[in-house]
C-alpha cells in the first residue's frame, strides 16, 4: 500500500505540493490566532481551592493589582512625602482605579521598608476592565508615579508579569529559535552535502508547525485549547518533522543508489515509502495513540498536552508520507548521492558512525556495557526522588525585569505584605462553639502568623484569613494548608488561596501522573507488540524509554532545583521545578525517544527478516543488530544533533520554565542517542540473542497465515 502511495505522490506531486502550500499559507496567516484563543489550564472544577476561590469571587470580585516599588529616596522625608502624596491623590482619581494603599494618603506604614530605603504602592483595578484596558491603565499609573521624587520606580503584579512573560517569550523565540533554525539549516546543508537536501527537512518541519497550529485553531472551535497544547504542537511538530523528513530523505538516497544509473523516480519513491514510510507510519501511530491515551484520564493539564500532541503527530505523519516524498520527487536532481557528505566530499562510511562504533563496543562486551550504562542512568535518576515542583511566578522572569524586582524587594523588605493569605471557609456561624474551637486550633499552629475573622458568607459559612509565615506559596504556607485541612473533625471546612492551589495541583499531579504514565506505557506496549509481534522488543523498548526519561528528569532536577551549572545558565535555579516542566518533558522525551527507537528497531527487524533462517540463530541476531544500527545510525545521529540545536535555542532563552524544557530535551536526546540507543540497546539485544524475536504461539500462527503482500 505504501509503495503505491509513493508512486501516486510521484505522479501527483504538483497537486500534493499545491495542497500543502495552501495549508501552510493558511497556517502562517491564521494559525497565530490560536495563541490568542489559548487559555491557562487550572485544576479540575471540583478542586477545593478552586471552589473557595469561586465562592469568594462571587461575593466580592477583586480586580488585578498593580504593585509599584518606589526607591532611591527616603519615603518619610517631608519634601518627598508631600510631592508623592500629590501624585498618589491624582492616581487615585484615574478612571478604573478601585482601591489604593500607600504610606502617605492611607497611613499604611507597613508599606515602608524598615530601613526607609523604599516604599510600596498597591493599586487595585476595576475587575470589569478588559486585559488591554487594564494594561493601559497600569502603564498610566506607573508613568504617573515616575514623576515622584523617587528615582527608581518598578511596577509589578500578576497583570504586568504576564505581559512580561509574553513579551520575553516572543523575544526569545525571535532571537534564540531564529538563530537555531539558521544553525540547523547550515548543519544539515553541510552534513547532507547539498543546499537543497539541507533545506528540505527545515521546510518540512516549519510546514508541520504552521499546519499543526492551523489544525489546533480548528480544534479550538470544538473545545477550549490550553497553552500547553500550543507548546506541545510547536515542539513536537518541529522535532518529529525534522526526524521524519531526514528518515525519508536518507532512505530515498539509499534506494536511488541501489537501483543504479538513471533509476525510475517513481520506483525509487515507491520503495522509499515501502520502507521508511512504514517506519514513519508506525512511529506516528505509536506516539499518537500513546499521547491520546492521556485523554482518558480527564485531567485538564494532561488533556491540554494530549490534544496538542495528537494534532502535531497526525500532521507530521501526513507530511512524512506525502509532502516530504513530493518535495523529493520535484527536487531529486539536486539531492546529492548517498555517498556524498559535507562540502561534497565522500561521506564517512556508515561503519564509522558514532552509533555503529558504540554498537560494536556493546556487542563485544555486552554485560559490562549493560551494567555500567544502566548504572549511570539510574545514578542520574536518583535526584528525581527529591523533586519539588512549584508555581511559576515573576521569579521565573529574567534578572533585572521590573516584575521580578518587585517580587524580590517585597519578599525581602515587606514581611507584613509579602504573603497572600490562606482562605478558610467554615460551615458554622461566627458565634458557634465549633467555630470558636477551630479558631483557637488554627491560631495555635506554628506556621500561622495572624488570623483574621472576615464577614460571613450569605449561606451562614464563616470566613477566616490566615497569614502564614514565609512567602505566599512557600513550605510554611503549604504546611498551613495541610494542617488546617486536618482539623475540623466536627465541622466542614474548605481551604483556598495561592498556597492551597499549589498543594491541590501537586496532589493532582501525584495522583494522576502515575496513571498517565501507566496508560501511555500500556498503549505503547500493545501497539509495539502488534507492530513487531515481539513482546520482548516491546517490553525492552518501554524499559529503555522510561530509564532515559527518569535520567533526564534527574539531571533537570540537579540543574534547576539544586543549582548545578547555575552560572552557565545565568543563575536560574529557583529551588523548585515549574509544575508543568515534568509533564512537558515526559511528553516530548517520550515522543522523540520512541521515534529514534523505532527508526533503529525497524531497520534491525528488516535486516533480521532478510538474513535469518527459521529458526534464526544468535549469529543472525547479532549481525542484524549491527547491520541495522550501522545503516540507520547516521540518520538517527544527524536527526538527534539537528533537533538538539533547536532545543539549545530554547535553553538560551531568558524564561526559567523554557530553559527547563530546553535543557531537559537536549539532555534527553543526547542520553537517548548515545547511552540508550548506542550502548544499552545493542548490549541488551546481543545478550538476548534470538530470544529478541520470540513470539507467542498465537501471534506466530496468525502471522504465518497472513497472505504475502
Amino acid at each position: 500500500m505504501l509503495e503505491r502511495l509513493g508512486r501516486w505522490v510521484h505522479r501527483r506531486r504538483v497537486a500534493v505540493l499545491s495542497v500543502w502550500a495552501a495549508l501552510v499559507v493558511a497556517g502562517a496567516v491564521l494559525g497565530g490566532a490560536v495563541f490568542d484563543r489559548a487559555e491557562d489550564v487550572g485544576l479540575r472544577a471540583g478542586a477545593e481551592s478552586t471552589t473557595v476561590d469561586q465562592r469568594l469571587e462571587a461575593l466580592d470580585a477583586e480586580g488585578p493589582q498593580v504593585v509599584v516599588v518606589l526607591s532611591g529616596a527616603d519615603p518619610v522625608d517631608a519634601v518627598v512625602s508631600e510631592a508623592t502624596s500629590q501624585v498618589v491623590y491624582a492616581v487615585r482619581e484615574l478612571p478604573g482605579v478601585v482601591d489604593l494603599r500607600d504610606p502617605w494618603t492611607t497611613s499604611s506604614y507597613d508599606l515602608v521598608a524598615e530601613d526607609r530605603s523604599s516604599a510600596v504602592v498597591q493599586v487595585e483595578l476595576d475587575p470589569a476592565l478588559t486585559d488591554d484596558r487594564a494594561l493601559d491603565l497600569a502603564d498610566r499609573i506607573t508613568d504617573a508615579l515616575r514623576t515622584t521624587p523617587f528615582p527608581d520606580v518598578a511596577a509589578g503584579g500578576d497583570l504586568l508579569a504576564e505581559r512580561t512573560f509574553t513579551d520575553q517569550a516572543v523575544q526569545d523565540a525571535a532571537r534564540g529559535e531564529g538563530v537555531a533554525l539558521v544553525v540547523l539549516t547550515l548543519l544539515l546543508v553541510l552534513a547532507l552535502g547539498g543546499v537543497v537536501a539541507g533545506i528540505l527537512p527545515v521546510v518540512a518541519a516549519l510546514a508541520a508547525v504552521a499546519v499543526s497550529l492551523l489544525a489546533l485553531l480548528g480544534v479550538a472551535d470544538l473545545w477550549s485549547v490550553s497553552d500547553f497544547a500550543v507548546n506541545v504542537v510547536t515542539v513536537l511538530a518541529l522535532g518529529l518533522g525534522v526526524d521524519y523528513c531526514l528518515l525519508v530523505l536518507a532512505r530515498f538516497r539509499e534506494e536511488r543508489a541501489a537501483l543504479g544509473d538513471r533509476p525510475d523516480s517513481a520506483a525509487v519513491l515507491g520503495r522509499t515509502l515501502a520502507t521508511a514510510g512504514h517506519t514513519v507510519l508506525v512511529s506516528g501511530a505509536t506516539v499518537g495513540c500513546s499521547i491520546a491515551a492521556l485523554l482518558l484520564l480527564g485531567d485538564p493539564l494532561l488533556s491540554g498536552m494530549a490534544v496538542g500532541g495528537v494534532v502535531a503527530v497526525v500532521v507530521v505523519t501526513a507530511i512524512g508520507l506525502t509532502l516530504a516524498p513530493a518535495l523529493l520527487a520535484v527536487c531529486s536532481r539536486w539531492i546529492p548521492p548517498a555517498g556524498r557528505g559535507a562540502l561534497g566530499r565522500p561521506a564517512r562510511p556508515p561503519e564509522r558512525s558514532v552509533l555503529a562504533r558504540l554498537a560494536r563496543v556493546a556487542q563485544a562486551r555486552p554485560w559490562p556495557v549493560l551494567v555500567v550504562s544502566a548504572g549511570l542512568l539510574l545514578a542520574l535518576s536518583v535526584p528525581l526522588l527529591g523533586l519539588q515542583v512549584g508555581a511559576s511566578d515573576a521569579r521565573s522572569l529574567p534578572p533585572g525585569s521590573a516584575a521580578r524586582e518587585v517580587v524580590e524587594v517585597v519578599e525581602r523588605d515587606y514581611p507584613d505584605v509579602r504573603t497572600a493569605p490562606v482562605e478558610v471557609l467554615v460551615d458554622a456561624p461566627s458565634g458557634d462553639e465549633r467555630m470558636t474551637r477551630l479558631s483557637e486550633q488554627v491560631t495555635a499552629l506554628a506556621d500561622v502568623k495572624d488570623v483574621v475573622l472576615r464577614d460571613g458568607l450569605p449561606d451562614g459559612w464563616s470566613h477566616l484569613s490566615l497569614t502564614p509565615r514565609g512567602t505566599t506559596s512557600g513550605p510554611a504556607a503549604q504546611r498551613v494548608v495541610e494542617d488546617v485541612r486536618a482539623l475540623g473533625d466536627d465541622v466542614d471546612l474548605q481551604v483556598g488561596g495561592p498556597a492551597a492551589e499549589l498543594v491541590d495541583a501537586r496532589s493532582a499531579l501525584a495522583d494522576r501522573l502515575p496513571w498517565a504514565i501507566a496508560t501511555v506505557v500500556l498503549v505503547a506496549g500493545l501497539l509495539l507488540l502488534r507492530l513487531t509481534g515481539s513482546p520482548v522488543i516491546a517490553l525492552k523498548t518501554l524499559l529503555l524509554n522510561l530509564l532515559s526519561l527518569t535520567a533526564t528528569l534527574g539531571v533537570v532536577t540537579l540543574v534547576f532545583q539544586h543549582g548545578w551549572g547555575g552560572p552557565l545558565l545565568g543563575g536560574t535555579a529557583t529551588g523548585t521545578l515549574d509544575l508543568t516542566s515534568p509533564l512537558l518533558l515526559f511528553m516530548f522525551a517520550f515522543g522523540l525517544s520512541m521515534d529514534y527507537h523505532l527508526f533503529l528497531v525497524a531497520r534491525i527487524k528488516e535486516e533480521w527478516d532478510a538474513r535469518a533462517t527459521r529458526p534464526g540463530s544468535r549469529q543472525d541476531n547479532d549481525a542484524a543488530v549491527l547491520a541495522g544500527i550501522t545503516a540507520s545510525g547516521p540518520v538517527v545521529t544527524l536527526a538527534a544533533l539537528a533537533i538538539s540545536v533547536v532545543f539549545i535555542g530554547f535553553a538560551a532563552g531568558q524564561l526559567v520554565a523554557v530553559k527547563e524544557v530546553g535543557v531537559g530535551m537536549t539532555v534527553a536526546i543526547l542520553l537517548d542517542v548515545t547511552i540508550v540507543r548506542g550502548l544499552l540497546l545493542p548490549a541488551a539485544m546481543t545478550l538476548l540473542g534470538e530470544r529478541n524475536w520470540w513470539r507467542p504461539r498465537l501471534v506466530l500462527q496468525r502471522t504465518e497465515t497472513e497472505p504475502t503482500r
